[in-house]
Formats: C-alpha cells, sequence, structure tokens
C-alpha cells in the first residue's frame, strides 16, 4: 500500500492564529527565498490545468488521467436539404449571451456555409436568414454560397474596429487553394476583407481542411493552426500576424508523442483554440483518422444505405486531445488515448465521423460543452453535445491506495490557493507548500492542512492559521498534494 513521503526536514511546530502568523513572516522569507525566482515556473495568478506536465516534477502513486465527456444528446440534426449528407467542418462560438454555429452543408460542387444559434448552447435553431437563393427560396439558414472550410472567431483584439469584430478564413475555390479573409459586423453578413488572399499557399499546403484563427491576448497577436501534410501523414502548421493580413512564414508543429513534426497517427481536424479560462493554454480537440481500418462489413454499410464500395466505410476514425501553449510549436501529446470514441451501434465505425467541432463554451456553472460530428454521410448526420465539468480534460488521479503529486519550483501572485477537485466519500486531499528545495514551510505543511473533501469547481486551501499565501508570493515554492480516491483539476493562486 502506498503511503506518503516523509519531508525532508523536521517540520516546525507553532502556535495557530495570527500571533503564529506574525511569526512566521521572517522565517517563510528566508526559507523560499534559498532559490532564485528565475529558476522558478512563473504562474502568476493564472489557472494551470493538469493537460500536460507543465507543472509536474514527480508523481507519486497517482497519474494524470483523461476525463472522456459526457454525451448530453443530439444538438441538431443536419435534416435540411442543403445540408445533408455532408455537413462538416463545424465551428462554435460563444458571443456574450448568444452562442453561434457555422458550419459546411450541401454536395460537391454546390456547398454552403450554414448557421445556427443559441441562447444557452444547448437548444439550437436555425433561422431563416433570407441571405442565400437556394431553389427558388432565401428561407433558409445559409448565410455564404461558400462552405470551403469556412471558420470563423470573434476577434477580441481591444482596438478592433466594431465592422470587423467577426472575423474568419476560407479556402479560395479556385487554384491555387490560398485562405481568404472574411470581416463582419454581427456574425451573420459577411465581406470578403480584400480580393488578394490573406494567407497563400505555403509548403505545399493546399488548407484542404478547417484551419483555425484566432486572437491571442498572451501572445498579443493573430495565430492560424493550418492543415499540413507532413511524409504522408496529415499535420499541422503555425503562424502568426499583427494585422490579420500579413502572415509570417508556416512553422509546422511537433508533437510530444513522436518529437518530430510528423505525428503518430493522421490528424485531420487540429481545432486548436484558447481555453477560455486559461487562455495560455491552446485545446486542440483533433480528428484522428485511421486511414485503412475498415471496420463495416458490405452488409453492414448496406443497412445503413451506405454503398461498401466508397471511401465511406474504407476508414475509421475519432477524437483525441492534444494541448499546446502559447508562443510553442509543439502539441503535448499526453494522451494517446482516445478522447471521443465511436461508441455503440454502426453509424459512427464509418470514415470521417466522430470529429469534435471547434470550440469548447460554457453552458452551466460548472459544465462546459464540446460538440461531435455524429453519423457522417448518412441520412442520420447530426451534431452532437457533449459536457465536461470546468476545467475537467484530464486530472491528476489518485486512487483509493492513495498517491501524490510534486510540481516544480514556481512563483506565483496572490492570496489564496485555489484548486478544481473531486473525491469520493471515502477520498480526501492535502495540500503542503514547500521551499523550491522540497522543504516544508512552517504553517503549510502537510498536518496543518486541513482535510479536503467533496466535489468543487473553487474551493480555497486552508491550513491551521488560515488560507492567506501572500507572504510567499514571488518566492519560489512547491505544492505537494497527498490524495487518496480524487481527482485534481486545476489550480491557480487567486487575488483577494
Amino acid at each position: 500500500m502506498w503511503t506518503p513521503q516523509q519531508p525532508i526536514v523536521k517540520r516546525h511546530a507553532i502556535s495557530p492564529g495570527p500571533a503564529g502568523a506574525l511569526f512566521l513572516v521572517p522565517l517563510l522569507v528566508a526559507v523560499a527565498s534559498t532559490v532564485h525566482a528565475a529558476d522558478a515556473v512563473e504562474i502568476g495568478s493564472r489557472r494551470e490545468l493538469f493537460v500536460d506536465h507543465f507543472l509536474i516534477d514527480k508523481i507519486s502513486g497517482a497519474s494524470l488521467r483523461l476525463q472522456p465527456p459526457r454525451s448530453a444528446g443530439i444538438a441538431l440534426k443536419y435534416d435540411r436539404p442543403w445540408e445533408v449528407p455532408f455537413a462538416f467542418y463545424t465551428t462554435v462560438l460563444k458571443d456574450r449571451d448568444t452562442y453561434r454555429m457555422y458550419y459546411r452543408g450541401g454536395i460537391n460542387p454546390y456547398r454552403y456555409t450554414c448557421y445556427a444559434e443559441s441562447s444557452d448552447g444547448i437548444r439550437w435553431t436555425k433561422p431563416k436568414l433570407r441571405l442565400v437563393e437556394i431553389d427558388g427560396s432565401k428561407k433558409n439558414n445559409v448565410i455564404l454560397a461558400t462552405g470551403h472550410q469556412f471558420c470563423p472567431f470573434i476577434d477580441h483584439r481591444p482596438d478592433v474596429p466594431a465592422a470587423e469584430r467577426y472575423k474568419a478564413n476560407s479556402v479560395e475555390d479556385r487554384p491555387p487553394h490560398s485562405l481568404v479573409g472574411w470581416v463582419s459586423a454581427d456574425g451573420i453578413h459577411w465581406n470578403r476583407i480584400r480580393e488578394k488572399p490573406t494567407v497563400p499557399v505555403e509548403l505545399r499546403n493546399n488548407f484542404d481542411s478547417q484551419n483555425a484563427m484566432f486572437w491571442s491576448p498572451v501572445e498579443q497577436c493573430y495565430v492560424l493552426y493550418a492543415r499540413h501534410s507532413q511524409e504522408g501523414r496529415r499535420a499541422t502548421a503555425r503562424s502568426t500576424s499583427k494585422d490579420f493580413l500579413n502572415w509570417t512564414e508556416q512553422t509546422l508543429m511537433t508533437y510530444g508523442d513522436t518529437g518530430t513534426t510528423k505525428p503518430s497517427q493522421h490528424l485531420y481536424t487540429n481545432q486548436t483554440h484558447p481555453y477560455f479560462r486559461a487562455p495560455h493554454i491552446y485545446i486542440s480537440l483533433s480528428g484522428r483518422f485511421q486511414s485503412g481500418r475498415r471496420v463495416l462489413t458490405d452488409e453492414q454499410a448496406e443497412a445503413l444505405d451506405i454503398d461498401p464500395s466508397t471511401w465511406q466505410v474504407e476508414d475509421s476514425s475519432d477524437g483525441v486531445l492534444l494541448t499546446s501553449r502559447a508562443g510553442s510549436t509543439r502539441y503535448d501529446f499526453t494522451f494517446c488515448e482516445s478522447f471521443v470514441r465511436p461508441g455503440i451501434g454502426l453509424n459512427n465505425w464509418v470514415s470521417r465521423t466522430n470529429y469534435p467541432a471547434l470550440g469548447v463554451v460554457q453552458t452551466g456553472p460548472h459544465e462546459m460543452s464540446l460538440f461531435v460530428q455524429r453519423n457522417f454521410g448518412q441520412k442520420t448526420a447530426c451534431l452532437q453535445r457533449m459536457t465536461l465539468r470546468l476545467d475537467g480534460f484530464s486530472a491528476v488521479h489518485a486512487p483509493y491506495q492513495g498517491g501524490e503529486l510534486l510540481t516544480k519550483p514556481l512563483t506565483f501572485t496572490g492570496q489564496k490557493l485555489e484548486i478544481n477537485f473531486s473525491t469520493s466519500a471515502a477520498g480526501m486531499i492535502r495540500a503542503e507548500i514547500q521551499d523550491a528545495m522540497g522543504r516544508p514551510l512552517p504553517g503549510y505543511n502537510l498536518d496543518e492542512c486541513a482535510r479536503i473533501i467533496g466535489d468543487e469547481i473553487q474551493r480555497i486551501v486552508v491550513w491551521k492559521h488560515g488560507s492567506d499565501v501572500s507572504l510567499l508570493a514571488g518566492k519560489p515554492v512547491r505544492l505537494r498534494f497527498v490524495m487518496k480516491d480524487a481527482d485534481l483539476f486545476s489550480i491557480r493562486f487567486r487575488p483577494g
């Protein structure tokens, strides 16, 4: 059975209460300053998710564990004549109190960009926009008579003109298939920003997928994650721009599972975007394509009304979670396991289904939603909503036998340590703050931490003398979490 590691040095006894806290001031400053702040990871008051090993020094008895999302039912059926059967490349945006959805509809060579709207991200409607005529009628939800991978975002740049608050890219209809830039004031009425392509073809890249763009408040520039092919494998290249019009040369992303620019498997879509509660962390819910991995028999394909001789049954696919960080050209492929599985039934064991949409949005006080293409190429094609707790892509998980986590030396700003966690009724978490050398700091050692039990998005850690950690701000420290039958999703040092 696992037991907590013993501290490196003997703990210091103090008296509780304000007097004890005052006694700690000179001792804490002296002990915590033994390592220079420049040698520590600076996190300020940012929220840090355990989606990679960025903060982790050691894990004992515990592990990083993926947290697969749960189905919340069908969000949208692709049931209009101009949508089926190949509706695809979906983007979901939360715009203040309105949720907006964009997706490709139609069949080659006729493609449309379709639009849906919601007040809660759960129930969606398709407004009759009267913008594009189809079969003699404008009573439809089409915003553009092009569906070549139209991919929009809300431009949060502080000085962006109102007429350009929404931006998008799409693939040029005519070769060479460069990226075209679009702007809009309301997200519905769109205009090309100029006739000249916004991003020309580079690296033999024809952008033949959804190409994610956004304004990064951390990097203070626009960022593009574009489709690329590397040594016969579908991959991603990164580029940046200060003005949305002039872009740097594309740089191939590298992958944590291979250490190279060639991922271990085809990543058809990348869907990279800043996580809304921690915008320095970029979430990538990629569509993983298993070329030639056929699952269905001819008879099973025919039962789904699919021609068994077509490409639709020659491959299978699922969704995976990758992450990156602002300014990085590396994807951390921490979890190679499937994030979104095809599931029970035959409908999602065909080619190019199960791809996550671009965009993770909050849909409740404790809940966020992502959206997944299901039943691709079939009459039952639809978009499924799936849910996670806030910050809940993955967690440090400790079993009933127990485990612990030790962070790298870090510096912070703030007054209280906040954690997002879940335990069983029999489980618990305790936290300890150490100096950079791994010595427990007086007043913040494990025995003085109040036992943490429950399931909360934001719980303040409390020791015998209270929750104030401001005396340690700016000084290199380590965090040690001792856990039993528990999950730790994120941490932050909260001001006030």
